[in-house]
């Protein structure tokens, strides 16, 4: 039933604002007892099929700019391979602490527009 709600969190944040169910998952993964680097890697995996299923929806529903996404994409695909061999450089704690300073700078953005 955990695995359900977890899985229906993920999705429908990653509908509403992009890849943003990342922030359900990573704590999600967690608390099933992966390492923070496991958590951070198969939160990535979930959010591919996620984004592929949204990505779809979007361009079904008229709302996908792909021009607008090809400027970003290879940029995009360079910094994720930089991460991706960050994170396996990065301790644990410090990790911990860059995705809680990123979620509470997004939180802060938010605020600050709204």
């Amino acid at each position: 039933m955990k695995k359900i709600f977890m899985g229906i969190v993920c999705g429908l944040l990653n509908g509403l604002f992009g890849s943003g169910g990342g922030v359900a998952a990573v704590p999600m993964l967690e608390s099933a007892e992966l390492e923070p680097k496991e958590s951070h890697a198969t939160s990535v995996a979930l959010i591919f099929v996620l984004s592929l299923a949204t990505t779809l929806s979007y361009l079904l529903g008229d709302k996908l700019d792909f021009g607008m996404a090809w400027q970003y994409m290879p940029y995009g695909v360079v910094g994720a391979v930089i991460g991706a061999l960050l994170l396996k450089k990065i301790p644990n704690s410090l990790l911990r602490r860059i995705f809680g300073l990123i979620m509470l700078f997004a939180a802060f953005r938010i605020l600050v527009k709204a």
